[in-house]
């Protein structure tokens, strides 16, 4: 069920918003968790570049500019720095690091996304009911 949300096409967003696949909230934790993973501050194309391997985009890219927009309100909010590279030869590239607060963020996370499973398998619960039948066993989903 799960594979068909990682979209080729604008076309194939719209199952996925309706099965929740594109919840941008969730953008947040996945960029903390690439930067937490790093022992080195990262450019933001590497961020995008990481973040389509994890679970939330399933190896396909995230939007560049949602992503960028993203480090600009976790700047803001001090979980992350940034600071410009200007080498010598080429564009000047901007560099992304967590910050303490940062982390605490993204542990802040870590419980607010088991509270979202509690949520959603209760609500499956409920879904299955509505229907008469049984909760089915979750599905295997790519990335999983």
């Amino acid at each position: 069920m799960w594979a068909i949300c990682n979209p080729k096409a604008d076309g194939d967003l719209k199952p996925c918003a309706a099965l929740g696949k594109t919840l941008s909230r969730l953008s947040q934790p996945t960029i903390l968790t690439v930067l937490a993973s790093s022992e080195v501050p990262l450019h933001g194309y590497v961020i995008v570049s990481k973040a389509a391997e994890s679970p939330m985009f399933g190896g396909y890219k995230p939007d560049a500019t949602g992503v960028y927009r993203a480090l600009r309100q976790m700047e803001e909010n001090g979980f992350v720095t940034s600071h410009w590279e200007t080498p010598k030869a080429g564009p000047a590239k901007r560099s992304f690091e967590l910050t303490v607060a940062g982390r605490e963020e993204l542990r802040r996370w870590i419980d607010s996304l088991a509270c979202y499973m509690t949520t959603i398998n209760e609500l499956r619960v409920l879904a299955s009911d509505a229907l008469g039948i049984r909760t089915p066993p979750p599905p295997t989903c790519k990335g999983a």
